[in-house]
């Protein structure tokens, strides 16, 4: 599988827009809180290499403990995420593969147990957003890693 364009070049206004709605989720507490597993749980079920590549090589970076980062693929069965991260998964889960007829109510109901309103909202975005780049990356197909000296991810350790 080859490398198509470089949508970042191509696009390169709308890329640099798209880079700062991003970037200003990150600076949301629930976005620092969980973000990271938000991000490599879209990437893993939309069959983004290089998200996933990036999003566990941030988590590292971040603290996050590698079997952690392991477990995310199967976060339902696993005792490493509390329910508020479990009820995230799950909500990451259902907004990126949309059924049918829309996000049940009881899907809703439980993210909202676990978290406020405006937690709701900026983990939807989180998840919108994510799921926009993984769809950049799987139609463009960018080599994993090959930004990793540009986002600061060789601090990882991971090769």
């Amino acid at each position: 599988m080859s490398q198509r364009l470089n949508y970042y070049k191509a696009s390169a206004e709308t890329a640099k827009k798209y880079i700062d709605f991003s970037q200003s989720l990150k600076n949301r507490p629930v976005i620092a809180e969980l973000g990271h597993l938000v991000t490599l749980r879209a990437s893993q079920l939309n069959g983004c290499a290089f998200c996933v590549d990036m999003h566990v090589k941030e988590g590292k970076i971040h603290g996050e403990r590698e079997l952690r980062l392991h477990h995310v693929a199967i976060w339902w069965e696993s005792p490493l995420f509390n329910e508020r991260e479990k009820a995230a998964l799950a909500w990451t889960e259902i907004v990126t593969h949309l059924p049918a007829h829309g996000v049940p109510d009881e899907a809703y109901e439980s993210v909202c147990e676990h978290f406020s309103e405006e937690e709701v909202s900026d983990l939807t975005f989180l998840i919108v957003g994510i799921n926009g780049w993984n769809r950049l990356s799987v139609a463009f197909r960018p080599v994993p890693g090959s930004a990793d000296e540009m986002f600061g991810l060789g601090k990882a350790g991971l090769k």
